[in-house]
Formats: structure tokens, sequence, C-alpha cells
């Protein structure tokens, strides 16, 4: 048996690891930056290195061997350890410094986002972020996968291996049609849900598995096949009389204008409420700078309707 002593080069297993993620070589080559060629190369050499073939060329795709399977997850935790050391370095010698990849839900991004990204311009001028808004699933697999380095979302994420920071309560609002029996009333019992027909966000958006668990504890369900794929769209469907949504009171400002035709209603205490917060890796080696980091957006978010969480 063929045993090679030559060590995989870091190019050579970012190629592969694009190649695992992408099966396609043109895809993969421009995730990383290169040309096919280049990439195929550097393909070709990790196969002679480690003495044994990872990849299926075809006519048509790209298929991973039973090797090429287990060296692509040994791989991709090479990568991430890498990605972790870097990360403590830079941080250990400066931090609020150098590239952030933030994720944030949907549900949360147009609300908060102002007061986040005016808290970094002002206190963290060298701090290069980037956010990323996407449904929790996504983001979760982001942040394991080190695509993302912190996540602002719903608790709790319901994950191992991270670690969460709660930065602030918030309640959910009913938000009715204009003349509703049920508008602007600040005394709302969570049973009457039970008599209306509930419009959801769609599948994904861990809004919606907030807003059923309140549905569910009073014996109410969503209204039909009618949902939304994000907030501003759910409330126009309030508003033509398709019937009534839950909404963070966040969004309230921003979907509820003068003239939407729309009426908020609260729930009667105690109201129904959902916790933002943030979640990082337990291996980062940035949790003392992301820790100080929400120390600073607990106050950035003060003027917002929240509860803040010490």
């Amino acid at each position: 048996m063929y045993i090679s002593t030559r060590t995989p080069t870091l190019s050579q297993l970012r190629a592969f690891s694009a190649v695992a993620d992408h099966l396609h070589f043109r895809d993969a080559a421009a995730a990383v930056g290169t040309s096919q060629p280049a990439l195929s190369g550097a393909i070709a050499a990790l196969e002679e290195a480690l003495g044994t073939q990872l990849v299926e060329r075809t006519t048509r795709r790209v298929l991973l061997t039973p090797a090429g399977e287990r060296v692509a997850r040994h791989t991709r935790r090479v990568l991430d350890a890498l990605a972790d050391l870097v990360d403590e370095a830079e941080s250990a010698r400066r931090p609020f410094t150098g590239p952030l990849h933030l994720g944030v839900i949907p549900t949360v991004a147009p609300y908060v986002l102002p007061a986040l990204l005016r808290l970094v311009r002002e206190e963290y001028p060298e701090l290069r972020l980037y956010v990323h808004e996407e449904q929790t699933g996504s983001l979760l697999d982001g942040l394991t996968s080190g695509r993302l380095d912190l996540l602002l979302l719903a608790l709790p994420s319901g994950i191992s291996g991270v670690e969460e920071i709660p930065l602030y309560e918030e309640d959910f609002t009913l938000v009715v049609p204009e003349g509703h029996e049920l508008a602007s009333r600040s005394d709302v019992p969570r049973s009457a849900l039970r008599g209306l027909d509930v419009l959801l966000l769609d599948e994904g958006h861990c809004l919606r598995d907030q807003a059923l668990d309140v549905c569910r504890e009073v014996g109410a369900g969503e209204a039909g096949a009618t949902r939304a794929a994000s907030l501003p769209t759910l409330v126009q469907l309030v508003a033509g009389g398709l019937g009534v949504t839950l909404l963070p009171q966040t969004a309230i400002d921003v979907e509820t204008r003068p003239g939407s035709h729309l009426a908020v209603s609260r729930f009667a205490a105690p109201a129904p409420y959902r916790r933002i917060g943030l979640v990082m890796r337990s291996s980062t080696g940035r949790s003392e700078e992301f820790a100080n980091l929400a120390v600073a957006l607990r106050r950035a978010v003060g003027g917002l309707p929240v509860r803040v969480v010490e």
C-alpha cells in the first residue's frame, strides 16, 4: 500500500473544501477566487499527497469518493480550527478590529440594525462588519461551519457547542385590521386568538414557531394556507382583511405606520414575549470581545420598546 509522506497545504485543503461544498468545479473555483485549472491542480496534488482518490469526476457533476467524504469532514475541522486560531490571535492583539461576519434573523434586522450600525460606527471604527440576514437554520449552519462569527437571533438557539448572551426581551402585540373589534385594546386575553384567523410567516422563520407556540397555548391555529415570506407582506395581508397576526414590539413603528389601515392591540399581562441575544461558537477566541459587544448593544437598544436583560 502506498503511503505518502507529503503534508497537504492549506490552499489544497481550501480548494478541496470548496469542491466538497459545491460539488462543482466552476462554483468551487469562484468561491476560493482561483481558476478551474488551478483548482483541479490543487485537488490532484492533495490526492497525490494523501495517496487516495477523493473526487470522482463525471461528465455532468462531481462526486466525493467514500475516502473523500471522510477527508472532507476532517478538512472542515482543520479549517475551522485555523480560523479560530487566527481570530484568537487577532482578538488578543487588538479587539474590535478586522472583519466580523454577523448573522441576523429577518424579524430583527430591520428594527435593531440602525442602533447596532450606529454603535459600530461610533465606538468601533476599525471593525469591518459584514451583515448576513438569513433564517435561523441557515445562520446556525453558518456559525458551526465557520462562515459566520456571531449571530443575533431569538434564544434559545437549540444547538450544542455554542454560548448565548441574552440582550433583551420584547412583547408580542396583536395587529388587526383598522376597525376590528379588538383594535387598539390594551387588555386582549390570549384566549381571544381562538376565534381569529392568525396569519404567520413561512416555514423556517423562528418568529413563526414562537407565534405558533402562543396560539397552541390557547388552542388556536393559523389561518389555512395563507403565509408570508416577510413581516411587510404579513401586515399587508392583515390590512387586506385576511386575518390578524402577531408582531414583536420593535417592528410596530416600522410596519404599522399611519395610513397602513392597521391597528395595534396589547395582550393582557403577562404578555407573550421573545428573548433576543448573541450566539457564538464555544470554541471562538473572541468570547471576551463579544461579551463586551453585548454590553454595548444593551445600551444601544435602550431606546427601543424592549426590556434589557443584564
